[in-house]
């Protein structure tokens, strides 16, 4: 998609793989510098490398390992997207977990991870976002949720919560920030080709850059027009 991002500066939650690392390369491509976060210091490492060869426009990508559910590591990440890209003026929220089991066998902490992550994690980093946006005259924030916060399944009660709730925390927020130029999007997609859960690739599935692609779309709106929430499901899903 022709976007221009430039001079513009992105941090994309868990962008080590699958849809925030597509993310990220389509950001980068558009001219935008990105900053990456994951858990692990070697899939950042890693990332980074491989992303570098997308930023040919004077743009950059950086990474530091955070963990979106501990404030205080996400906290730092953004001392550290200060530090690397002076500047903040779009903040994916990307990072996910999903564990599928019966309620009857989920256990407490598999629980907890998934609501920290899902939820939590998207509360911590919009809240360190959202001081700078304002500081700066703007931003946009983009939450990557999925068709789970609009349809239940056997086995999703954690996964299922986690993006009810993402859903409805994503609207409450565009509505308290909207008239400081923060404007808030939400994505619901169905399956994606990724190895997230129990899934992978397969042809009838969304590509990972098919999500990039609606993310472009979404910023590059005129101020006037905010898209504030998007579904994609696989044209001809497996039957």
């Amino acid at each position: 998609m022709n976007v221009s991002l430039l001079h513009k500066n992105a941090v994309v939650t868990g962008g080590t793989r699958g849809i925030g690392f597509a993310i990220a390369e389509a950001l980068l491509q558009a001219g935008a510098s990105v900053a990456i976060c994951g858990r692990s210091e070697s899939d950042v490492d890693r990332a980074v490398k491989e992303l570098a060869p997308f930023a040919s426009q004077g743009n950059k990508v950086v990474g530091r390992p955070a963990d979106v559910t501990r404030r205080e590591q996400v906290s730092e990440f953004f001392q550290f997207v200060d530090a690397s890209l002076d500047h903040l003026d779009i903040l994916i929220n990307n990072a996910g977990v999903g564990v599928f089991a019966n309620i009857a066998e989920l256990t407490p902490e598999q629980w907890k991870q998934v609501i920290d992550t899902n939820l939590n994690g998207v509360y911590f980093c919009s809240r360190e976002a959202i001081p700078r946006f304002r500081n700066r005259g703007g931003g946009f924030i983009i939450n990557i949720s999925s068709l789970a916060g609009k349809n239940a399944f056997s086995g999703g009660t954690a996964y299922n919560a986690s993006k009810f709730a993402l859903n409805g925390f994503s609207e409450a927020m565009m509505l308290d920030v909207r008239y400081d130029n923060i404007r808030v999007s939400t994505i619901m997609p169905g399956s994606v080709a990724t190895n997230f859960g129990s899934g992978g690739a397969a042809d009838w599935k969304i590509a990972p850059e098919d999500i990039a692609d609606v993310v472009l779309m979404v910023l590059s709106m005129p101020e006037r027009t905010l898209i504030s929430s998007v579904e994609i499901r696989p044209s001809k899903p497996k039957k």
